[in-house]
Order: structure tokens, then sequence, then C-alpha cells
């Protein structure tokens, strides 16, 4: 590692965060595959089905299986659709899961380097900037389709877009209230002094709302009328296939794997876990990589309540969907902030 000191700092600055940005994508993507491994397994234990078991040791190669077949089957492009668009939206609908992971530290420090890409100190308006940006896909996807059931879930996305983004900002207000800054590094050393210190703890109110909007964020169960096979057929994507469709498919689960690290960072302590004396930044190498096996710990677990609801939970009606998102989550989460002024005012 000699020719490291022989580089400026603002060309070992650029390599360390290529290397970040390497293994930070890396991880997202084989956590993409995994998740639909676990998600086809839980899916076949609650329904009393054995799931993947032929492809590898206990069908632990089927999601390498399933890209190859991606990437092998026709990538066909029906002739009535808006050809600019229909290609644009896959990549729209992927990216963003994949930028947010740049601003969420994944653990403390290796060595002097910082385990975050880019330490913002405006970390959670970046990431709600971006995570909207999720929506233009599905937008796109359906107006690019010229297709009726693709144009009523690209309608469907947008409306449950605005109606959710706005319970989730509103829902963190509190929390950064309590922090009193926007850099994600920041809110997870408030959270490092103690078990209750935890914001889960502190606002539980606001952590189930944001956890209810990132279930209609991500399109998941119970919140899946964008795609709702039995009114839609599919909705965005029906005309997609090959690596297009595969390109949906993951952008869902990337987006699922930033919405749990986003709440492992603002409500569960980030990579912190006070009982094993693992709430202090790392001084050796070990506890730096102890940092990062509890923070993909934590997201692991949220990414299985992800999936258990899939399976447990009905689908609500669209009208059910506006009417929690309007009446319900926007003004608890008005009410949330106003409490907790009022709260800090008082012991000011």
């Amino acid at each position: 590692m000699d020719w490291l000191n022989h580089l400026t700092p603002a060309q070992q600055f650029a390599v360390f965060s290529a290397v970040k940005v390497a293994v930070a994508v890396g991880i997202a993507m084989f956590l993409v595959a995994y998740t639909v491994y676990i998600e086809r397994k839980v899916a076949a234990f609650v329904q009393d089905r054995i799931g993947p078991n032929r492809v590898g040791f206990f069908g632990l190669l089927q999601p390498a299986a399933d890209g190859l077949k991606a990437f092998l089957k026709e990538d066909f492009v029906p002739g009535h659709v808006r050809k600019v668009y229909f290609w644009l939206a896959p990549f729209i609908a992927m990216l963003p899961g994949l930028i947010v992971l740049a601003v969420i530290p994944f653990g403390s420090n290796l060595g002097a380097q910082k385990m975050v890409i880019a330490d913002l100190n405006v970390g959670v308006l970046f990431t709600f900037g971006i995570v909207s940006l999720g929506v233009y896909g599905i937008v796109l996807a359906g107006y690019a389709a010229n297709s009726k059931y693709p144009f009523l879930s690209g309608i469907r996305g947008s409306a449950q877009m605005i109606s959710y983004e706005l319970s989730m900002g509103l829902s963190v207000i509190p929390l950064f209230m309590l922090v009193e800054s926007l850099n994600l590094s920041k809110v997870i050393d408030y959270q490092s002094h103690g078990l209750f210190s935890w914001l889960i703890f502190k606002q539980p109110l606001a952590f189930a709302i944001f956890l209810a909007a990132a279930f209609a964020e991500t399109n998941r169960l119970p919140f899946d009328v964008v795609e709702a096979e039995q009114e839609l057929a599919g909705g965005y994507n029906i005309e997609y296939s090959s690596i297009k469709f595969a390109l949906f498919f993951m952008g869902e689960y990337a987006n699922m794997i930033a919405s749990s690290a986003m709440m492992v960072t603002l409500f569960l302590g980030g990579w912190t876990l006070p009982f094993f004396g693992l709430d202090q930044p790392a001084t050796t190498l070990i506890s730096g990589l102890a940092h990062i096996a509890v923070f993909l710990a934590k997201t692991v677990a949220l990414i299985v309540l992800f999936i258990w609801v899939r399976w447990m939970w009905p689908r609500f009606r669209y009208d059910q969907l506006m009417n929690l998102g309007w009446r319900r989550f926007l003004p608890l989460a008005l009410a949330n902030i106003v409490v907790t002024a009022i709260v800090l005012w008082w012991r000011s």
C-alpha cells in the first residue's frame, strides 16, 4: 500500500471513496439477490411449501440462476410503446435505492476512514430528495407503455408517493428537533448512549408512521395498489421483459433495503449495540467490522419484517390507502411535531 503515500490528499480521497462505493453497491446487490431468496423461502413457509431447493445447497444458488435467466430471455419491445421513455424508466426505478446508500453510515470507522461515502450535513434532505425520484420510473413506465393498465398504475403511483412522502417527511422532524442536526452520523451519535437513547423509544409514533410510509413508498403489501395483479394485471411492468423487467424487480428490493437502512439509522441506533460495548467509534479493525455486521443484521431484520407482512396482510383498497395517508398519518405526524416542540420548550 506504499503507493497510496505518493498520492495527493485529493487523490487518496477519490481512491477510498471509489472503494467504499464499490463495496456498498456490491453488498447492496448481494442483499437484493438474497432478499428475493428469503422472500421465496418465507412465502413457502407461510404456505406450507418447500420453496427453492434445487439449485445449489438448499437452493442458495437460485438467485444466480434467476439473474442468468433474466439476461438470457428475449428483450422484447412492443411496437406501440414510447421507446425512449420505455428504456429510461427501469433505470430511473433502480438507481435511487442505490444512490441513497451514499449518505447512510453503515459503520463507525475502519482505521482513519469513516464508514460513510458522503457524510453530508443535510443527509436526511438528500435521502428524501433521492427517494422521491423513484416514482418517476413508475410514472414513465405507465406513460411509455401506451396501455390502460400501466397508465392507471402510474397515476396510482404518483398519488401514493405524494400522500406518503408528506407523512414520512413530517414523521422525522421530531427526531431532528431532538438531535438538532440533519447529519445522519450525528443522529447515530445521539443514540450511542445506551439502549433507551435509541429514538424508537423516544419517538415510537414517528417510527410507526415512518414504517407504514416505507411500505407505501416501496409499493409493498399491504400498499401495493400500484401493481395489484387482481385489478391491474401487474401494473406498470406489464409490457416489460428480460433485463428491463429485472431492473424494476431489483429496484423494488433495493428501495426496500434503503428504507430498512434508513430506519436502522434514524430509530434503531445505526451500528451501535450497547450490550456488547459497540456503542462508541471503533478503535480496532475487529470492532470496526463488528459495527458493520451489527448494522447489516439490523437491516436484514427489518427486511424480514417487510417480507413477513407481505405474506400475512391483505391489500388495502385504493380509497383506504388514500384515507390512511391523508386522514390518519398526516394529522398524527403534525400532532407529534407539536407535542415534541411543547415538551422541548417545557424542558428548556
